[in-house]
């Protein structure tokens, strides 16, 4: 079960900005859900990012998606 109050709690770690989703920017979301387990990633208005293939690219599962921010974690570790 997931944990709302954590996912609220949390800070975005990752910003995308205008240049989308670079190989940095994904090898940094891998890092840090590797490092932490769940993270919340915050994009630009004008950034292009389709959270779908974000989480694909960085081999991460979505727990929560609302407006510009998404909070990924391992997959299948639900709530570490």
């Amino acid at each position: 079960m997931i944990d709302r109050r954590r996912i609220n709690e949390l800070k975005p770690t990752v910003w995308v900005g205008k240049n989308g989703c670079t190989d940095v920017v994904i090898e940094e979301i891998r890092r840090q859900v590797k490092a932490r387990g769940m993270i919340k990633v915050r994009w630009l208005r004008n950034a292009e990012i389709n959270p779908t293939h974000l989480a694909g690219c960085t081999g991460t599962e979505i727990l929560d998606l609302r407006g510009r921010t998404i909070v990924l974690s391992k997959k299948g570790s639900g709530d570490d």
